[in-house]
């Protein structure tokens, strides 16, 4: 009977633990995804987010260590089972629209304070499930043995179940704000059998002593957990700041980070010491090459692959070197204090600190770096040999550090950072000429002669041939009113004419300082320049209506539009906006996505005709090439001698759904000549 007991609790406990790590990690992409849309669509919105879920781990680690010893464990169950039921009274956990962002101060605490407040205490508690339960359980089979760490890596395959669940089940199919609703019920379930457990544990619970662990252990387990959440973070950013903030790649570097957890503590077996030594010098390796120059991006179907890879094996490094050094039960909750408050600095070191300390992303060199100087430490007692090798590795990231911020610098006027990424304005010969280039990342957002006689010609995406080019020359005779979303160099300024009225509408304050200082753009321009700090779509909601002739999309958060900026709703915000005889322009450039057929859809919606305008790349001219899909109520623009040859009638995609605030869904369109290279 006792062990049928057992069994049962087993279960029970198991089975918690295993839903309050599925919880916790689903809940990850939906929150991230349903306030995206009001920080303009930045990839810093789910490093933000990282900060907040590994610090609020931390704070769930150190709250089951306190209930794990000493007096506090006798009211333990009681105090858990009463926070448990406050929690339940905070449902469901959307944020309302007094959280939308005023356009002041900085986005990444407005966040913070966010979460914290919405998300807070059922994030908290979920957090600190895990290490509670198995503390419980081994309390109540009375071992001091390393049995309750297979629950360890139970936990973490609930994660992972989450995470994979989300992008291909959950987010194609699943409303973000019934995702949220469904999963608060989820919660209620969850909060139902931890206060069961929390019950079964009150009465039975022996105390063991717990034992201080040495200090050289706790601060290797500190580095080790932090060397894996830096790596997570950074290699986060290397794949999100030149493609697009989407769960996808959120996921894809989590899931690979909690899969060498599972690995690592459900058995020994799996780590094998020295052959993942071996790989973990390779990898560092090849991701320090990988991000030598700046001035080259790598291909998505090798950067993927590659960074993904390099992030398992270094994770298996650090999460195998901390199985091996996990101590018996007794000291339990001490060891997942210890690792959560690594992974905490690991996540505020890369998210928080990072980018206010560097002018460029070098927190990825930063990170390879700091695992092969803790590889040291790890091997030092393996003898000479072993010494050499990491010492030798250890000063090669070094310099692979070092050389990326050199070339990061090369030839850059200014280099600035924030909240929206790394911003630089670099001179350089283009095609026989000087030019001033403004980069985001790797990705170039306008350039500029810089000789008086061409510096008003208009470049790269918006040259006289692309669709918004055709848009401004030709969209009405006389003045004419247009809005632009996003501001770059301030390109389209150029082609203003006296009479005419530009707004631009740009998040990032540091932009509109370089297109002003750098650029001569907008003070060349004939029209009557405006610029709007803030968000587009909450600017354009607070606004009464403008009567725009032309209305211009052309903000990017990496290499692609923004998400929200493709919405069902977005185009009715546009429409409020444009003139009945208006054009609206959408620029869609992007190695990656097939995003035409999403906003042909839409505007068949509302009635619109649109057409895909293709411009080719010439270097002479300085031109990039483009995609831009330009629509309109009236035909006849497209009609004209000028445009007709220019057009292309947009291929529906099969299969493809509207896309609303509520849904969207990026791997639907994937290129499929990206697919084919994966």
């Amino acid at each position: 009977m006792p062990e049928s007991r057992g069994s049962a609790r087993l279960l029970l406990y198991g089975a918690t633990i295993f839903l309050s790590a599925f919880l916790l990690f689903l809940i990850q992409p939906i929150f991230a995804k349903l306030i995206l849309p009001w920080f303009g669509g930045s990839s810093a919105v789910w490093t933000t987010c990282l900060v907040f879920f590994q610090t609020a781990l931390l704070a769930g680690y150190w709250y089951a260590h306190l209930l794990s010893g000493g007096r506090a464990a006798r009211f333990g169950p009681l105090i858990h089972g009463t926070l448990l039921a406050v929690a339940l009274l905070l449902l469901p956990v959307i944020p309302g629209d007094r959280w939308k962002p005023s356009g002041v101060g900085d986005p990444a605490w407005q966040i913070l304070v966010m979460l914290t407040a919405v998300l807070g205490l059922p994030y908290f508690l979920l957090s600190a499930t895990s290490p509670l339960l198995q503390k419980w359980l081994a309390d109540s089979l009375q071992t001091s043995g390393t049995q309750p760490y297979r629950l360890f890596a139970l936990s973490n395959a609930g994660a992972l179940l989450a995470l994979a669940a989300y992008p291909l089940w959950i987010e194609p199919r699943i409303p973000t704000r019934a995702q949220d609703v469904s999963w608060s019920a989820g919660f209620a379930a969850f909060a139902v059998l931890c206060g069961v457990a929390a019950w079964l544990a009150r009465p039975r619970t022996v105390i063991f002593s717990e034992m201080r662990p040495a200090a050289q252990s706790s601060i290797l387990w500190l580095l080790l957990a932090a060397a894996g959440s830096m790596m997570l973070v950074s290699t986060t950013n290397q794949l999100t700041q030149n493609v697009a903030a989407v769960p996808f790649l959120w996921i894809l570097p989590l899931a690979v980070y909690l899969l060498s957890f599972i690995v690592c503590f459900e058995s020994p077996r799996w780590y094998h010491r020295g052959l993942f030594l071996r790989l973990l010098a390779v990898a560092l390796g090849s991701l320090a090459y990988a991000v030598y120059d700046i001035k080259e991006s790598v291909a998505i179907s090798v950067a993927i692959p590659l960074f993904t890879l390099g992030l398992f094996i270094a994770c298996m490094f650090c999460h195998g070197e901390l199985s091996r050094l996990k101590p018996d039960a007794s000291r339990l909750t001490a060891f997942y204090l210890m690792i959560a408050l690594g992974g905490a600095v690991g996540a505020i070191s890369t998210g928080l600190i990072a980018p206010r300390v560097f002018t460029g992303i070098h927190e990825f060199p930063a990170s390879l770096f700091f695992v092969a100087a803790l590889a040291v430490w790890v091997n030092w007692q393996e003898g000479f040999t072993a010494r050499l090798l990491w010492l030798t590795v250890s000063i090669a990231m070094l310099v692979a550090l070092i050389a990326e911020v050199h070339s990061y610098q090369k030839d850059a006027l200014v280099m600035t950072r924030s909240f929206y990424g790394s911003l630089r304005v670099v001179e350089s010969i283009q095609g026989g000429a000087e030019t001033r280039t403004l980069y985001h990342g790797t990705v170039k957002h306008g350039a500029q002669y810089l000789a008086a006689a061409k510096r008003a010609e208009p470049t790269t995406y918006f040259g006289p041939q692309s669709g918004a080019g055709l848009a401004l020359r030709f969209c009405c005779d006389g003045p004419k009113r247009v809005g632009i979303i996003g501001l770059g160099a301030g390109t389209l300024a150029a082609y203003g004419k006296p009479g005419d009225a530009f707004q631009f509408y740009e998040i990032n304050p540091q932009v509109i300082s370089l297109a002003k200082s750098h650029f001569t753009f907008l003070s060349d321009s004939k029209a009557a320049i405006t610029i709007v700090t803030g968000d587009a779509r909450l600017s354009l909601e607070r606004e009464a209506t403008q009567p725009y002739d032309v209305f211009i999309a052309d903000a990017f958060s990496g290499d692609a539009i923004p998400v929200h900026l493709l919405t069902q709703q977005a185009f009715a915000l546009y429409l409020r906006h444009l003139k009945p005889s208006g054009i609206l322009a959408v620029h869609l450039s992007n190695q990656y996505l097939d995003l035409a057929p999403v906003v042909a859809q839409l505007a068949s919606v509302y009635g619109l005709t649109a057409r895909l305008i293709h411009s080719t790349k010439d270097d002479a001219h300085l031109y990039a090439e483009a995609d831009w899909v330009v629509m309109t109520f009236h035909t006849a623009f497209f009609a004209r001698p000028e445009i007709v040859s220019t057009t292309k009638i947009i291929e529906p995609r099969p299969g493809l759904r509207l896309w609303t605030d509520d849904y969207n869904n990026l791997l639907q369109v994937l290129k499929r000549s990206s697919i084919s290279t994966w």
